[in-house]
């Protein structure tokens, strides 16, 4: 009976290759948020404005507040997997152009690095797309390239810090590893990556209770150093030698206590880590926008 429920469980809740889940990345949003400078915020909050989904982070958010509008914005690139506005380019025609959007385009390859066992890079773009975004934001002239490149930003720099988002090639960082986990009565075999995915909480967070959690998480966490890009990923990646269950459940790998404790400590370290970065980054960029503007 036990491999018959595994079998239909995997079968309905097939794994998903997202990252960090909504909430997620809305608390990345949130702390980096608080890096920024009134100028900064300023800045994004126009740009996001000019976003053609802006209506639809007002409504999500059930506010105009800037900062509950760029947490719903972190979580657009994987609300464009299932909007049939957008278009997965390996295997599907472009769809129509958005006004104020230069890239229908899903981009699944931006939200992840696979790294093979000697530490090589074989698949995925996340790291090349945040220092690409970066530039863009520092540099474009165009402001549809600045509304389009902040939520790309800041759900990739989340993705990032995911350790199953620069994860192994061979097991497509853990879609493929099935496992038992009991701490979810709704999904008790799941992948490891949703798995991982769903750490940072329920993925409808948002308004007090997130930003509650928000302070919760910075709270017991100091900041980061800042690193760069590279770093951030080699960070992630090495995190993988804590990222595996070993004990063995009724059919799979199985989520124990002391894993699970484990791995909620790392992912609440890693999306404060997340957040400050992101927040420095966006910071330095937009500055050095107005520094060459001036000059």
């Amino acid at each position: 009976m036990r491999p018959l429920l595994a079998a239909l469980c995997l079968l309905f809740f097939p794994p998903l290759a997202e990252a960090w889940n909504a909430a997620g990345h809305r608390l990345v949003a949130v702390i980096a948020w608080e890096q920024l400078s009134p100028a900064s915020r300023e800045f994004i909050a126009a740009a996001l404005a000019r976003h053609p989904d802006h209506p639809r982070w007002v409504d999500r958010a059930r506010t105009a507040d800037p900062g509950a509008i760029f947490a719903e914005a972190a979580t657009w690139p994987d609300d464009s997997r299932n909007d049939p506005r957008f278009y997965d380019e390996t295997r599907d025609a472009a769809t129509p152009a958005l006004p104020g959007l230069p890239d229908t385009a899903r981009h699944k390859r931006w939200h992840y690095v696979d790294v093979d066992r000697h530490g090589r890079v074989v698949d995925g773009e996340a790291d090349r797309q945040i220092e690409r975004l970066s530039t863009l934001l520092r540099s474009t002239g165009k402001k549809d390239e600045i509304s389009y490149a902040l939520p790309w930003l800041a759900h990739l720099v989340a993705d990032l810090h995911q350790p199953l988002h620069a994860g192994r090639h061979d097991d497509e960082g853990g879609n493929t590893v099935e496992i038992e986990n009991p701490f979810n009565r709704r999904l008790p075999f799941t992948s490891l990556h949703l798995y991982w995915d769903d750490l940072p909480g329920p993925p409808w967070l948002r308004g007090a209770r997130l930003q509650k959690n928000a302070e919760r998480l910075r709270a017991g966490h100091p900041p980061p150093t800042p690193g760069d890009v590279a770093t951030w990923r080699t960070e992630s990646h090495a995190l993988l030698a804590v990222a595996y269950p070993t004990a063995a459940g009724s059919l799979l790998p199985i989520v124990s206590e002391d894993f699970h404790r484990q791995a909620r400590a790392v992912a609440d370290r890693r999306i404060v880590d997340a957040g400050y970065r992101l927040g420095w980054l966006l910071e330095a960029d937009i500055a050095a926008r107005v520094s060459r503007e001036t000059q």
